[in-house]
């Protein structure tokens, strides 16, 4: 703006920089009433600037300032951007296209006061809802024997987001998010999914900044019915990130720049609720417009797991003596003899078998992941000023008639093993 001010206009009314590449905090010493002292009507809208603080005690020099418009910049991202800056321009009457009304001067009184005390951060929540309409893959699993493998699935929803450099993630260590990167202590066997459509998953996505109790508290939430599951852990590298590719579904890893978050596993049922609520708090505000900008992609995520029964390791012990053997030999011939006679009654009075029981030691191979759908949410209506955004993910029909059946026939076999325990 610096070349502006060389000659500016002095009896201008509107000035329209929308839509540019202003950046930094510098620009706001440009719009000051030594330059611009009957400037009605100010655009400033979708640059990059990031000092709101700056900015509105520049503007607090233009008397004749009716209408702003600063959304679209990095510093509107902050919670308390509409209060404070309607605290801070008295005579401003629309801000973003939207009248200022009484309620809010009242709402905001005072906050001005405490402008330097606010914490240069955007806050966000995320929430997933429920998964619905996924195929119930171990129907198509024949029963285990007694060897194994004995398998299990569970279904989660990834998304990508920013990660706060400063760690301020370690305050929300209680919710139910995990962040996951690939790691090379743990690669896994991931399937190929080559359809275009794998399963019909509806969810809502709701995504609104958090505001402090000053801007009306309102929350970005993103509900998804689907569920996250835990990925790959940390690489420290980009070297060891791009080694482990080839292993890993590309749509398993966050775009550049960001992370992936998770839902807890859960196992398969009609509708899988992921009750899964996350506040992401960011305060390099720059890459987070970037980000808006962008959107955030959803995935739906089976992880199928293969346990085994550990088998103990052989003791070697030597051989006893041929003198032993044959008098040990004597003895439990026997003791075989005098036992026998013991063992007969006691069948007749054994009941039915007791159904074997599934070891309790068990190994697991890594685990197998595929995607079973995905899809970009966007995120710009936040950036413009929505206090929310909502999304229905659909990916797809995967369910059968037939795949519904053997789920039904499976259900009532166990319903009936049930009947029959509880009867007898």
């Amino acid at each position: 703006m610096e070349c502006l001010c060389a000659h500016p206009p002095p009896s201008l009314q509107h000035l329209g920089l929308g839509h540019n590449k202003l950046l930094g905090p510098m620009e706001s010493l440009y719009v000051t009433a030594d330059h611009w002292p009957n400037l009605v009507s100010l655009d400033l809208g979708f640059n990059d600037l990031t000092d709101l603080q700056s900015m509105v005690a520049s503007l607090r020099t233009l008397r004749h300032l009716r209408l702003l418009v600063l959304q679209g910049n990095p510093l509107a991202l902050v919670p308390y951007y509409r209060g404070l800056t309607i605290d801070s321009l008295a005579w401003l009457c629309v801000l973003d296209d939207i009248t200022v009304t009484p309620n809010e001067r009242h709402q905001f009184r005072g906050l001005s006061l405490s402008g330097d005390l606010l914490a240069h951060e955007a806050q966000f929540v995320v929430t997933i809802g429920n998964i619905r309409g996924v195929l119930d893959t171990s129907v198509l699993d024949p029963e285990p024997g007694p060897e194994g493998p004995f398998i299990t699935y569970s279904y989660y929803v990834t998304y990508d987001f920013l990660e706060d450099e400063e760690g301020e993630g370690n305050e929300y260590a209680g919710v139910l998010a995990e962040i996951v990167k690939p790691s090379l202590s743990s690669e896994l066997a991931v399937e190929e999914f080559h359809e275009e459509v794998i399963e019909e998953v509806n969810g809502d996505i709701e995504e609104s900044p958090e505001s402090e109790a000053v801007d009306s508290g309102e929350s970005e939430s993103s509900e998804v019915s689907g569920r996250l599951a835990v990925l790959p852990r940390l690489t420290d590298s980009a070297e060891e990130l791009a080694k482990l590719r080839p292993h890993i579904d590309p749509r398993l890893c966050p775009s550049p720049g960001t992370v992936l978050f998770s839902t807890v596993r859960k196992p398969w049922a009609d509708v899988i609720p992921c009750n899964y609520e996350m506040q992401h708090t960011l305060r390099d505000l720059v890459p987070l417009k970037a980000f808006l900008l962008a959107g955030t992609t959803v995935t739906i995520v089976e992880e199928k797991i293969l346990s085994w029964p550990v088998v103990p390791p052989a003791v070697d012990s030597p051989l006893p003596a041929k003198k032993e053997k044959g008098e040990k030999d004597k003895k439990g011939k026997e003791k075989d003899e005098r036992e026998r006679g013991k063992k007969e009654p006691a069948k007749e009075q054994k009941g039915p078998k007791k159904k074997k029981e599934l070891p309790k030691n068990l190994c697991q191979d890594p685990p197998v992941l595929r995607v079973l759908g995905n899809g970009l949410v966007a995120l710009e209506p936040l950036l413009a000023g929505e206090p929310v955004v909502s999304a229905v993910c659909n990916f797809g029909v995967v369910r059968t008639l037939a795949s519904d059946k053997l789920t039904l026939a499976r259900d009532s076999k166990k319903t009936k093993k049930a009947a029959k325990k509880g009867g007898c």
